[in-house]
């Protein structure tokens, strides 16, 4: 029997999330506070134009997440892009795209080990090994609680999290009310300022502050997890990226109208922290910090929620070996064995490899994935049917083409080293397709074709 095919009595992940589920789940992925750890980087190189570069990477994303929500119509599974991609495009294309968002997935847990393993030491000064594991095993113990458990906690982090940018808004609108009045609260300079607009500063700095959006995708990797997948993980999808840059936008601009001078922060990664504290003094600098650190937990968690669940889609159809990946526990209908592996990876990675290089590794399996996704739909929804008229044109080419070419900009921008070593995970990949095939004189066994009847 193939490994995609499963008997009555074998357990099978349920469908029990609901479209505000998926969004709750997505928020904690990208976490209402992304653009916050940015925020100085981006404000120096765009030359204070954060709120711009948002709407532009909001636009960008929006393309990419039509791809998927439409993707995720047709193949409501829970392999995502591997799924898409190897239905579409071919099993050894799917495969790679798999191989290449697994390098994402799992890479996302093991940096947010690193990040919070930091951000603890500054409060109990523990040995960094300590509090790696300490992070690694928490993220895992949340994905082995079962993917209602999941949900529950997702809530929670999200409402505090908007609970603490909530205070942040309004301490920030005291002021600037209370320095300038209530025109301060309005300027248009956090879009547009003559003195030091340029769109090629806001061109690469909107390539940086999209990373706000990453982890959007995650969403179709619960699919087979969700009440009727093929309208919701469209809507989720959509939407998360719309609220993601609607929310990002108001608090980098209330940001940037508390410290206009881009220039002046004390340090560029922590900015945003120092603005808290202009704005509501040492105890609103205390809980921005404390905030990142949960939002980064929750992000963390829910990024190896995708990666196990990617894995296990690998294993059930046979690509990767389906007794260890395709396992599901008969009780709480997890992938136990992909979740106490990639918890593993984890603590591994944060132990021996810096936080940056593991950022941007992350980048370039995420893009490949993306831009995969964008070529899939395109296939699918405009070369397969036809270009029948100027609705389809609009509808189904000018989005996934929109989002495969700026996909292909980011990708491209990546430093070189991270090219290199995404390039050898990608060779190893080839290695391993090619074992796996005879050479490829065998094809790839497909995402089970099924699915694209439920």
């Amino acid at each position: 029997m193939r490994v995609g095919q499963q008997t009555a009595s074998a357990p099978k992940l349920a469908r029990v999330l609901t479209l505000w589920d998926l969004i709750f789940y997505g928020m904690v992925v990208i976490q209402p506070t992304a653009p916050l750890p940015l925020f100085g980087v981006v404000d120096k190189v765009a030359r204070g134009h954060v709120a711009t570069t948002l709407l532009i990477g909001m636009i960008a994303m929006m393309l990419t997440a039509v791809s998927y929500g439409r993707m995720a119509r047709a193949y409501p599974s829970a392999g995502s892009s591997y799924t898409y991609v190897g239905r579409e495009l071919g099993p050894v294309w799917g495969f790679l795209t798999g191989w290449s968002i697994v390098l994402d997935y799992t890479l996302n847990p093991a940096i947010g080990t690193i990040w919070c393993s930091k951000a603890a030491m500054n409060v109990l000064p523990l040995p960094f090994p300590v509090w790696a594991v300490f992070f690694a095993g928490l993220f895992t113990v949340m994905n082995l609680r079962g993917i209602r458990a999941s949900a529950r906690t997702n809530m929670a982090l999200t409402i505090g999290m908007c609970a603490v940018v909530a205070t942040f808004l309004v301490s920030a609108a005291r002021y600037l009310v209370g320095t300038q009045g209530w025109g301060g609260l309005l300027s248009r300079q956090p879009f547009y300022d003559p003195a030091t607009f340029s769109w090629a500063t806001v061109s690469t700095g909107a390539s940086v502050a999209v990373l706000t959006y990453m982890g959007f995708d995650g969403i179709s990797t619960l699919s087979e997890e969700v009440e009727n997948p093929r309208r919701n993980v469209l809507l989720a999808t959509v939407l998360l990226c719309f609220i993601t840059g609607v929310l990002g936008c108001l608090e980098v601009y209330m940001g940037q109208l508390v410290w206009p001078d881009y220039a002046t922060f004390p340090n560029e990664e922590t900015a945003f922290v120092s603005v808290a504290g202009r704005a509501g003094g040492p105890v609103m600098f205390q809980l921005m910090n404390l905030t990142l650190l949960v939002a980064t937990i929750g992000s963390s968690a829910g990024a190896q929620t995708g990666a196990v669940r990617l894995l296990y889609a690998m294993g059930r159809d046979g690509v990767l070996p389906g007794g260890f990946f395709g396992h599901l526990d008969p009780i709480r209908h997890t992938p136990t064995y992909n979740a106490l592996l990639t918890g593993a990876i984890a603590l591994t990675v944060a132990l021996f490899v810096s936080y940056q290089a593991g950022a941007e590794l992350l980048n370039f399996g995420a893009f490949i994935a993306f831009m995969s996704v964008n070529l899939a739909a395109l296939f699918r929804y405009y070369v397969r049917e036809g270009p029948r008229n100027g609705k389809s044109i609009l509808l189904n080419l000018a989005p996934p083409l929109a989002g495969f070419t700026i996909c292909l900009y980011i990708w491209w921008s990546l430093r070189t080293p991270a090219k290199i070593a995404g390039g050898c995970w990608l060779l190893l990949g080839v290695g391993y397709c090619a074992w796996k095939t005879g050479f490829f004189k065998r094809r790839l066994m497909l995402p089970d074709a099924g699915l694209e009847n439920q």
